[in-house]
């Protein structure tokens, strides 16, 4: 699946066939902005806030970065206006990281300019490791200039994260903590599940304990029970922290945690640049692929 993520040839043939579109749908709000408000505002009304993406990366152009700034500047300007109850989370590749850092810094502040008028929180998605540092330094710039409503991504899966996430907490930066979605060396990644699962646990503790209101982004109840217990041995109040997880993906998990008293954020993908996310949702959890076969079954037999 992750290998399929960045075949040219695999995008070609999916983004073609009806039953990937309609598939993709449970993941994705939709291809539009009217798509993922209304998404947003179903969501605030099952009791839970958002973080909406407007997808695409590794944009090559400048006229594309500034297109994708654009949009989310559109999106800051509905959610505002709707009394949407969300942030958003940018990828920087989208913005024009691999183009220069100039013209980064120019475009995101773009995004850090109307956030701030409209008091939105930005969040700054992480994507593969050779982009980890300069994702963290690039942030930090950011911080250092006096950006406070902004933060990062930290991935289980590398080896560097509790570093980071101890980093982060000391600067009082907020941090979303998940497990990680793309294919790395045994150099920097931890190749066995097991150990992904032990650091996500040890970088949780570190966040829930030193952090500022962390996000814990997970769909694994081991993971979800373990956040539970340590914030209840530790005395932590429901209100410091907050469960995040993707949009269409154990809705009833999602669900329940609301019943429970618990703080969840969905995060809400939309745009026609979909079937990368929706090759890695894929390889992250298999019911999702099964979700998938079951919609190509069903096309079979109309």
């Amino acid at each position: 699946m992750l290998f399929l993520s960045e075949s040219r040839m695999a995008r070609a043939v999916v983004t073609h066939a009806p039953f990937a579109r309609r598939a993709a749908r449970r993941f994705v709000a939709g291809e539009t902005i009217d798509d993922a408000m209304n998404a947003a505002r179903a969501l605030n009304e099952a009791g839970m806030t958002v973080t909406v993406d407007n997808l695409g990366e590794s944009v090559k152009s400048q006229a594309d970065a500034r297109a994708a700034a654009d949009a989310y500047l559109q999106v800051l300007d509905r959610l505002h206006a709707d009394g949407i109850d969300g942030n958003i989370s940018v990828k920087l590749t989208q913005m024009g990281q691999d183009i220069s850092t100039e013209f980064l810094h120019d475009n995101v502040r773009r995004i850090l300019a109307r956030a701030g008028e409209l008091d939105t929180f930005v969040r700054f998605d992480m994507e593969d490791s050779k982009h980890t540092q300069p994702t963290l330094d690039f942030v930090t710039s950011l911080w250092d200039e006096g950006y406070h409503d902004i933060g990062i991504v930290l991935q289980s899966y590398l080896r560097r994260t509790q570093d980071d996430a101890r980093a982060a907490s000391r600067r009082g930066m907020r941090v979303r903590l998940c497990k990680g979605a793309y294919a790395e060396p045994a150099t920097v990644a931890f190749p066995d599940k097991k150990d992904v699962d032990a650091n996500y646990v040890d970088t949780m503790k570190i966040l829930l304990t030193d952090g500022t209101y962390p996000g814990i982004a997970t769909h694994d109840p081991k993971m979800i029970e373990a956040t539970k217990a340590f914030a209840a041995e530790q005395g932590i109040a429901t209100d410091r922290f907050e469960f995040q997880m993707l949009y269409g993906v154990r809705r009833d998990l999602q669900g329940q945690l609301v019943q429970d008293g618990y703080r969840v954020r969905v995060y809400l993908p939309f745009g026609d640049a979909w079937y990368p996310y929706l090759m890695r949702r894929m390889a992250e959890r298999p019911a999702n692929l099964f979700f998938i076969v079951g919609n190509v079954l069903k096309e079979r037999r109309r």
